[in-house]
């Protein structure tokens, strides 16, 4: 089979596999992930191995929340194999200081190891290995937390008397993705009554990658609603509407390309559009408005329930599920 045929029946096969999971929720085996998009886009032609490797860089950078640089480093050790740092800095045209400091790090983390021999060589670590390590670091980082903040908190409290604020209306600015999906996470989480998200595909695919849908599963056990708004503009990430699992899903004309998230009488989280063009979870470009202000939370609510009355009900969503 030539080259071009081989192209053709792996972009066949991973288009089929993709309409078989949309149309068919209850014979599929899995959701989709990123890995079947790059799959897809790189049998047509649409990415290169290059494009598609950078792309890898930064979606490790997000997992890890480290510099892009870093694990550029790590990546290239992975491809190439042990050598000294050095060679390493002309190799990838970085700053020796800044290679050396990186290496570091990665040292320090448990994803680079080096030899005794003169000059050293960093060896990468089997990237399961490595990402064990980062976890293990992660869950101590955590049990210390929990373990030292209970304490810290008892303090607080003693010596600071907390005043009532409740009644004030109140706004503050998040900046960065990690931030602001952490504030949509409490937000769906403490919902009360009904929420709307209002938002692009390309958002909710990178939504998917967070604790959204299990906080959504929270707020449905609380008898609550969650009711998506999206436009269909991205046919690659159609099926990301149904991994994040809202109660309801209807399409609609999106006023613009940015988020509106918004609690009923609680609370409102909106974003203007993205700035960078490859989405980055550590990316600090981009900014929400956080507020509880009754206005603007019922005015956006009942912008969102008009916008819900005219649009079109997805026939996968959970609601006509149950009905069928």
């Amino acid at each position: 089979m030539s080259r071009s045929n081989l192209r053709q029946v792996t972009a066949d096969s991973v288009r089929n596999k993709r309409l078989v999971t949309f149309h068919d929720q209850d014979n599929a085996l899995d959701t989709p992930d990123f890995s079947e998009i790059d799959e897809y886009d790189l049998a047509k032609n649409l990415i290169s191995r290059q494009e598609l490797l950078d792309k890898m860089i930064l979606d490790l950078a997000a997992i890890l929340e480290w510099e892009e640089f870093e694990v550029k480093i790590y990546v290239h050790l992975l491809r190439v194999g042990p050598m000294s740092a050095s060679a390493l800095a002309k190799e990838i045209a970085g700053d020796r200081t800044k290679v050396y400091r990186g290496i570091s790090k990665l040292t320090n983390h448990g994803m680079v190891t080096t030899t005794f021999s003169n000059p050293k060589l960093c060896i990468p670590v089997n990237p399961k290995e490595a990402i064990q390590n980062i976890l293990q670091r992660k869950e101590n980082e955590i049990m210390r937390i929990k373990k030292d903040g209970i304490k810290i908190i008892e303090k607080i409290n003693e010596f600071c008397p907390t005043i009532n604020v409740s009644n004030f209306p109140t706004y503050h600015i998040v900046q960065g993705w990690q931030n602001i999906f952490s504030y949509v996470e409490k937000l769906i989480e403490n919902a009360s009554d009904v929420v709307y998200i209002v938002t692009t595909l390309k958002t909710i695919s990178r939504m998917c990658h967070t604790s959204i849908p299990d906080k959504i599963k929270v707020c449905e056990r609380n008898g609550c609603e969650v009711r998506l708004l999206t436009e269909l503009d991205d046919p690659r990430l159609k099926l990301f509407v149904s991994r994040l699992k809202a109660t309801n899903t209807k399409f609609v004309k999106l006023p613009s390309k940015g988020m509106v998230i918004v609690s009923k009488d609680k609370q409102l989280i909106i974003s203007g559009q993205q700035t960078q063009e490859h989405f980055s979870i550590n990316d600090k470009s981009d900014t929400a408005l956080c507020t509880n202000s009754q206005d603007l939370v019922s005015n956006l609510f009942y912008l969102c329930t008009f916008l819900w009355q005219n649009s079109h009900t997805l026939k996968t969503s959970k609601v006509e599920e149950k009905n069928e």
